[in-house]
């Protein structure tokens, strides 16, 4: 008895894994670079009406919520992407960087709508320049040093940190030495030191 065997061909069909990656880098690419340009004409200007309705016109406002938003949305990213770094030999530490991550760019994200405004070249960020000087006057000034507040108090908090591990390393070495000098038995006194 003789068995035919259907040979057996894979055909692929089909594009290859890589071409079907390329076009879809290619593809998020072109959304992100539309999305851009939007957001780019778009943000600016809605960004300075709402900090131009918070400051309501008022230069002690505009200075009073540009120093809370540059500290606060300068030290917490940062403090957030530090966290990146000390959980990284940790278990499972991708899903935690990676929420640390967004965490920071999205408390980031006023300071660098206001960037945008100060930097930017495009009609809605001299529009929102305009309506910072009109209606949150030292808005943008105030920001920057909010933000080298919160620089500082970052690097504070990195300097006190350090002191905390390496006072408790020396601690633990002391406690280690302190150990070996003890006596060995309870009944046991020790010998006085000469």
């Amino acid at each position: 008895m003789t068995t035919q065997q259907a040979p057996s061909a894979t055909t692929t069909s089909g594009m290859p894994p890589w071409a079907k990656k390329a076009i879809m880098i290619g593809v998020a690419a072109v959304v992100l670079v539309i999305t851009y340009f939007i957001l780019a004409a778009y943000l600016p200007r809605w960004w300075s009406q709402r900090i131009a309705s918070l400051a309501d016109g008022s230069f002690s406002g505009g200075i009073a919520w540009g120093v809370m938003f540059g500290l606060v949305c300068t030290l917490v990213p940062l403090l957030f992407f530090r966290a990146i770094w000390q959980v990284r030999k940790r278990k499972h530490a991708r899903p935690m960087q990676i929420g640390a991550l967004v965490l920071g760019v999205i408390f980031a994200l006023p300071n660098l709508l206001t960037l945008s405004i100060v930097l930017g070249n495009s009609n809605a960020a001299h529009a929102g320049e305009r309506v910072l000087d009109v209606d949150g006057p030292g808005f943008r000034g105030a920001s920057v040093l909010g933000a080298i507040i919160g620089v500082a108090l970052f690097v504070g908090i990195v300097f006190l940190g350090y002191r905390y591990k390496k006072r408790g390393k020396e601690i633990d070495k002391m406690r280690g030495d302190l150990k070996q000098h003890e006596p060995q038995s309870k009944g046991e006194a020790p010998a006085p030191e000469m």
